[in-house]
């Protein structure tokens, strides 16, 4: 059988099929397979409690669970109600989808502000298919951007009911439950090695807790171990080059303070290099250095400079200080880690308008420092601990890799 083209001249077959489904898949309007959810929440069946939000990671998820409070206004009466697998539309912008986002109700019913569109599915669809397929950020912005119109102040002017005519190109119910069935075993996969990360963080933490900050700890003798400030350990304190003297080149990598993650890890998108070509060595990062974020959300985070990682400069926003010989880093970076050092930052960074900690008050910080061969022995523990959870972080990016190629191979 020969493929059939759509009238925007797509192929009706994806490229990978399960065996036993051979017939081209239909291209027909969204209202073959969805029809407006209009049930407004005006007899009260639902309180500010069951308010759900729509996050492109997480999908639907209870408001006040996912972002810590409700922000319903007094009323919750003309909310729409969100039945379990009904199909959620939020026209709010987001990085890389502009037009919004398309999730099903995975979970239990609820409400949605009016801002919001609500689906019923079907009985020609499975409802998570339409999860999947609206999965891929290049097919759900191609499928939205005729449809919407954004206005003056960047909201989105589209009827409910109109979002239904765009067309879509879907497999046989059949097909549509074998693809649900086999992406739910990879989201099963995904979330068990997400757990057993969870868990290696959850004891690397409570292992610290004890060796860094606790008197309690195997290795501690009061003869042997001091308290100090990070002004005794280091030198430096040196101010990151200012951003704004950067042009993107891609010839050199500068770290900037977005570049750090919450697990302190390092991830940079773009590549800096000073406007003349010329690259200053006293911005250098070097063995035994550690940076920490001084400013905005990011602030008290850091990161321990490691060969691997290559030639690095740093940026502005970032404060870079020099271990001293006779002191492992390692050991000074884990103590940058621990719940008494967010501790720290949150009562530090509060003390100025705009969340911030400057170098004098990174130097202040103060902690446990046994001697070498101690250090030495935790910084071990910590490393190997540290390499289990990055080889873990490591499967979750190739198993969410995997799944956006399949996403892209077996769907239209």
């Amino acid at each position: 059988m020969a493929n059939v083209s759509s009238s925007n001249g797509l192929e009706k077959r994806p490229k990978l099929r399960f065996p036993g489904f051979d017939e081209p898949w239909e291209e027909k309007e969204l209202s073959h397979y969805l029809v407006e959810n209009v049930e407004r929440n005006r007899g009260l069946a639902f309180g500010k409690e069951d308010v759900l939000s729509v996050s492109g990671e997480y999908g639907v998820v209870n408001q006040i669970a996912f972002q810590g409070r409700s922000f319903a206004g007094e009323s919750v009466a003309e909310y729409h109600v969100v039945e379990t697998d009904d199909i959620v539309y939020t026209k709010s912008p987001l990085k890389a989808n502009p037009y919004g986002i398309v999730k099903v109700n995975k979970g239990v019913p609820g409400i949605v502000s009016t801002l919001y569109a609500v689906y019923h599915p079907l009985n020609t669809v499975v409802p998570r298919f339409i999860d999947l397929y609206f999965a891929n950020d290049l097919r759900l912005n191609k499928f939205l951007k005729p449809l919407v119109n954004i206005g003056a102040k960047h909201d989105m002017k589209v009827n409910n009911s109109f979002v239904l005519t765009g067309t879509v190109i879907f497999p046989s119910i059949g097909e549509q439950q074998r693809l649900v069935d086999f992406f739910a075993i990879l989201d099963r996969r995904i979330e068990s090695q997400k757990k057993i990360v969870d868990a290696l963080k959850k004891y690397k933490r409570g292992v610290m807790s004890v060796l860094l900050s606790s008197k309690a700890n195997p290795y501690y003798s009061p003869e042997t171990w001091k308290e100090v400030s990070l002004s005794d350990v280091a030198s430096g304190f040196e101010y990151g080059i200012n951003a704004a003297a950067t042009i993107y080149d891609g010839s050199h990598k500068y770290i900037r303070i977005t570049d750090i993650d919450d697990s302190s890890h390092l991830y940079i998108q773009d590549e800096l290099v000073s406007p003349e070509g010329q690259v200053e060595e006293k911005y250098r990062v070097e063995e035994n250095d550690i940076l920490f974020a001084r400013t905005g959300a990011s602030v008290g985070k850091s990161y321990c400079y490691r060969r691997s990682d290559g030639e690095l400069y740093f940026a502005g926003f970032l404060i870079r200080i020099h271990v001293n010989s006779g002191v492992d880093c390692s050991y000074v970076f884990q103590n940058t880690l621990t719940e008494a050092y967010r501790r720290w930052v949150m009562l530090e960074s509060a003390r100025s308008g705009q969340p911030g900690i400057n170098a004098e008050q990174y130097k202040q910080y103060r902690f446990l420092l046994p001697p070498i061969e101690i250090q030495k022995k935790i910084s071990f523990l910590a490393s190997n601990l540290d390499a289990l959870i990055s080889k873990g972080e490591g499967l979750i990016s190739q198993l969410g890799r995997t799944k956006a190629a399949l996403l892209q191979q077996l769907f239209i």
